[in-house]
């Protein structure tokens, strides 16, 4: 005799796996402060691959003590006419790599360029640097965000994830200027094959990809200390669902320092 469980029973221990999954992840993360690790890369860039490969291990490893590194990789697109269009570039990233350049009024515009909370900027294939900067920015107080499966009825579906994002302790980090609440959706497990430019005939692999980045609120000073907001995490063909994770980041307009975030699997 056959014995199995039905579709409703089959959604029903699904749903509960992904939640222990998620919670588990949560209980390792506490007592951490997260740190937003952005890398400014391209696969036309042959001084890049270190870089893209450090930012890999600190995602991986998690070795840095009271940190939660959320790392994040922005491919460029001013390198595409030098012989290799980057599959994974945006002109959306091009452009914030410029807005950094004007926050920190040095003007500087280079690959690989990695930013830790908006703050520091360096050679982003300097480990030792990363390691001093990041543990530096662990001991910045943030605010709390917390990355939930909404409950107001809105299903998910193969292109949309419905999204609760979860504000506190505001009061303490919003004091002088507003600051955007933003969205991005990242990949790991990427790889491409190089047939052209500075990195021609190598296999370049990639984890923390940015594949989407939106502004999804604000928060201005003198706000309430707490509250949610409601997001849709967007989604599209030929992205592995079981390698993406949204991650939601408050930072300053004008200072560009990033004040609080947070990272959850999709």
């Amino acid at each position: 005799m056959k014995v199995g469980i039905s579709g409703a029973a089959a959604s029903i221990f699904l749903c509960l796996a992904i939640a222990i999954l998620i919670q588990r992840e949560q209980t390792q993360a506490v007592g951490r402060t997260p740190v937003v690790v952005e890398l400014f890369t391209s696969e036309g860039c042959s001084s890049c691959p270190p870089a893209d490969e450090l930012l890999t291990e600190l995602g991986k490893t998690q070795v840095i003590s009271g940190a939660e590194i959320i790392p994040l990789e922005l491919h460029v697109d001013y390198w595409n006419e030098l012989g290799w269009a980057d599959p994974f570039s945006s002109s959306l990233f091009s452009e914030r790599q410029n807005t950094y350049a004007r926050s920190f009024g040095n003007g500087r515009i280079y690959t690989p360029q990695m930013i830790v909370d908006g703050r520091a900027e360096f050679v982003g294939s300097n480990s030792g640097q990363a390691y001093e900067t990041i543990r530096r920015a662990a001991q910045v107080p943030k605010a709390v965000i917390q990355i939930i499966a909404s409950t107001d009825g809105r299903e998910s579906s193969k292109c949309s994830v419905p999204l609760r994002i979860q504000l506190q302790g505001l009061a303490s980090v919003i004091r002088e200027e507003t600051a955007d609440l933003l969205l991005a959706i990242t990949e790991d497990g990427l790889s491409s094959k190089v047939l052209r430019g500075e990195n021609r005939g190598r296999k370049l692999s990639h984890a923390g990809v940015v594949r989407r980045l939106d502004v999804i609120g604000k928060v201005n000073p003198g706000q309430p200390d707490a509250f949610s907001v409601l997001a849709t995490a967007y989604l599209e063909d030929g992205w592995k669902r079981e390698h993406l994770r949204a991650v939601v980041w408050l930072q300053e307009r004008s200072r560009k320092r990033i004040v609080g975030a947070a990272s959850s699997p999709l």
